[in-house]
């Protein structure tokens, strides 16, 4: 199953359509990991799930979704109720507590995917403001039975090689 995962896209919505219409026919599930600025009824929202982050003021979004994807849980959240920024270890506990094994979050704008004792954590980055680096990212998970894959992409498509990677989860 493949998932199309963005986040912090702090009001815009030109970007949010051309990455949804770029993957739509690829991926069976999008996610937005927090800070979209915009309303949950917002057209360019209307195929992503999506979660609430600290500058989504008024959204009655979720703070947490808990999806089953091929079989693994995935726990979303936007980070910032977890300290992401200085530690990911009050996020590991949650995701421990919910048995996930794929964890999405945002907030620090700082793209990466790595596995932390079994549990993959995924920051797609940010599609407006980047920390680290100077594209504008977001990801696809392709999740299998065996191993999942995570293909980042900047802002007009291209994938990010060097942030890509092949996980044993």
């Amino acid at each position: 199953m493949k998932v199309l995962l963005i986040s912090d896209s702090h009001g815009l919505t030109s970007e949010v359509d051309m990455i949804k219409d770029r993957h739509e026919e690829e991926v069976e599930l999008m996610l937005h990991c927090g800070d979209s600025e915009l309303l949950d009824t917002n057209k360019e929202l209307s195929s992503f799930r999506g979660v609430k982050g600290n500058c989504d003021f008024g959204s009655d979004l979720p703070n947490e979704i808990i999806e089953d994807i091929n079989g693994k849980t995935l726990y979303m959240t936007h980070g910032h109720l977890y300290n992401v920024k200085m530690t990911l270890m009050s996020l590991k506990y949650r995701a421990e507590e919910v048995n996930a094994k794929i964890v999405c979050y945002g907030h620090s704008h700082i793209a990466a995917a790595e596995l932390i004792d079994g549990i993959l954590f995924i920051n797609p980055g940010s599609i407006r403001l980047p920390l680290q680096r100077r594209q504008k990212t977001y990801a696809i998970v392709e999740v299998n039975a065996s191993h999942t894959k995570v293909i980042f992409y900047d802002v007009n498509g291209e994938e990010i090689q060097e942030l890509s990677n092949e996980f044993m989860i």
